[in-house]
Order: C-alpha cells, then structure tokens, then sequence
C-alpha cells in the first residue's frame, strides 16, 4: 500500500472514529429547544424566557442532568414573527430536537405548535396566553403561564368594581395576543355595567399616536386598556400625556417591562398592569433567586419562573416515565402533578394549567411595580 492510500485509509478511519464518538456523545446529550425573540422589539421577554430556561438548564445539570444524561439549551430566534416561527419550527423538527419551551408570543406559538404536534414534538410556552393555541385539541402542547381568559377578566374586575371608568376605551394592536385580552376586557367591564366608548386597533410598529390621543380627549376617555406590547402603548402613553390627556391607562403582562419606563418617561407612573404573581418573592424559591442575582439576573420578570418550570417538568417527566419519547411524556404530564418555581402544578386535558393567578400592579416611572390586588 502506498503511502497516499494509507493517509486515505487513516483519514476514512479516524473520521469514523469521530463520527461514532460524536454520535456516542449526542446519546448522552438531551436537547430542549428555547425559541422566541432573540432580536426584535420584544427580545426582552424573549431575555425571560431563555433566563429562565437556561438556569433550570444549569441547575439539573449540576446535579446529575437527567439519568446521567446532560442537558443542552439550543436557543432560536423567532423574532416573534409568525413566519419565522414555522421556519423555527421547521427547523427544529429537521435538527431532531423533541422537545421546546417556547414559543413566546401568541402569534408565533399558534402556527408552531401545529408542526409540533403534527410531528409528536412535546412543547411547553412558558408565555404564550391566548386562549386559542390549547383550545386545537392537541395532546403534546402544554403551557405553564395563565390565559387571556383568566388574565382579561382579572383586569376586567379591577376596572369596574375600583376604577369605575364613566368613559372607557380599549385600545389593541390588531395581533392575536393583544386583541384577544382586550377582547375579554370588554366582555368582562361591559357585563359589569361600564361603557366602553372606543374598541380600536392600531398597527403594530405605528410610531405616531396623536390622532388617537386627540380622538380619545374628545370623546372624554377617562380610562384606557391597552391589548399588546410595551414599544407601542409607551409612545401611546408619552404622546398622550404631551396632549396633556391624563385619563388612566392599564395594560396586560405584555407591556410589563422596564422599557416602557425607557419609552414612555414619567407618563409611565400609575400604568396598572396584570402581571403573573411574583413568584422570586416566594421563600421557597430564596435559593434559586440567589443564584439568579449571583449572575446578575432579574429573576422578578413574568417569564423566568415559568421558563425555569417549563424545563424542570421535562426532566422531572423523563425521570418519570422512564423513557425521552415526547408522545409517552406527554401523556405522562397530563396525568402528573409538578412541583416548581410557580407551585404544584397540573395541567387540564388541553394542557393548560388547572390553577394560574395573575396579579394587579401599579407600575412607577422608575420600572419598579407594586402589587394593588
């Protein structure tokens, strides 16, 4: 044999030397996608959410990972876009990934999870609220966050029985997040007797407010809900204030950011917002919020705890059940109760949690909250 057949031959061999180790060390390795904003006008949610997901990442594995197995976080952009999202999706599938804690917006989780329940690929939001993504009849979709239908109605309550508005509107960004938990906000006060004046939707990316603000001074708006995100109601909330209209304004989990602070200044004081309890003021979870601050990490935000949660109720599923298919996980999680960050927790036949509560908070220029209910 001459000498270049034998490099040939020692190359052929050592590649599948590394080819059979690299295949030895994906067995050990156990991947749960985290897919959200990474970029775009909500990556801060999408910071929660990847937070979160990659300290219970950290944490399991740490101890042991999963039956000696490790634990890897792959983390996926969707920019909180619907068509990038089935393209993460997509992705996913291809990569032969089996399980995902994301998506983050509602919008973007909707579309996903139809490939992930067509592909038996078990999905976790630790985000997504609206209603509709678990009312599809899928078996592999679960979330551990509460749904619009439980967050509209609790701020809903809260307007008609302490704010008492004579004059409302309720304002939405026309997405399926922000239009359905303004849509269950007007169904809740309108049954409670209060008069919404306006129900109207904006664009989302739209920079300029002041024909709605001029509109609602008009038609003597005393208080706004605002349906959507943090980058649109912060402009809304500056530019109206700059008309010098001071009617109240509240908003859901979704404007619950310190970037509306950045965004909206001093007209940000007073924005009621539900949020998720704070679940880093549990003293159960003293621990894990120090390890979080260790990192200099804000473990307060609405997304981290259920993302932690999210990932825990992976492994703790596989520990369970004694096996990684999705579709046995699944089944095995809709029959099991958890316990994590958020509580014990189980989950109802569609996959939503049978106990969830969101919390009214009164938010302050400065991007701190204080609970009023």
């Amino acid at each position: 044999m001459n000498s270049f057949n034998r490099h040939v031959l020692s190359a052929a061999i050592s590649a599948i030397l590394l080819g059979l180790g690299g295949m030895a060390q994906a067995k050990d390795v156990i991947k749960i996608a985290v897919a959200g904003p990474i970029t775009g006008p909500v990556a801060q949610y999408g910071d929660m959410q990847m937070m979160g997901a990659q300290m219970a990442v950290e944490q399991l594995n740490a101890k042991g990972g999963v039956d000696g197995k490790q634990l890897e976080a792959v983390l996926i952009d969707d920019v909180c876009e619907p068509k990038q999202a089935v393209a993460v999706a997509n992705q996913i599938v291809n990569d032969k990934i089996k399980y995902v804690v994301g998506h983050l917006c509602s919008g973007s989780t909707q579309p996903a999870s139809k490939i992930y329940e067509d592909e038996g690929i078990l999905m976790i939001t630790p985000a997504a609220t609206n209603p509709a993504i678990t009312q599809q009849g899928y078996k592999m979709v679960f979330r551990t966050i509460g749904t619009d239908d439980q967050q509209g109605p609790t701020a809903g309550d809260y307007i008609a029985d302490q704010i008492k508005p004579k004059q409302m509107a309720v304002i939405h960004d026309k997405q399926q997040y922000g239009q359905g938990i303004a849509e269950e906000v007007k169904k809740t006060v309108e049954a409670k007797g209060v008069k919404v004046a306006m129900f109207e939707g904006v664009n989302k990316g739209q920079t300029d407010f002041s024909a709605l603000c001029t509109k609602m001074k008009s038609e003597n708006i005393d208080f706004v809900y605002y349906g959507g995100y943090h980058p649109e109601l912060g402009l809304i909330l500056r530019q109206c204030r700059e008309q010098g209209f001071d009617a109240g304004f509240m908003g859901p989990e979704g404007v619950g950011n310190k970037d509306i602070s950045a965004i909206a200044g001093p007209a940000s004081e007073g924005l009621l917002v539900t949020l998720p309890a704070d679940f880093s003021a549990d003293p159960a979870n003293a621990d894990l919020v120090k390890a979080f601050k260790e990192k200099n990490q804000d473990p307060s935000g609405p997304f981290v705890m259920p993302a932690y949660s999210a990932v825990q109720i992976i492994a703790d599923a596989i520990k369970g059940a004694k096996t990684e298919d999705p579709v046995k996980l699944a089944d095995y999680i809709h029959k099991h109760s958890f316990n994590t960050p958020i509580g014990k927790v189980a989950f109802k036949e569609n996959g939503d949690l049978k106990e969830f509560q969101f919390v009214v908070f009164e938010w302050h220029a400065d991007a701190t909250k204080t609970p009023v209910k």
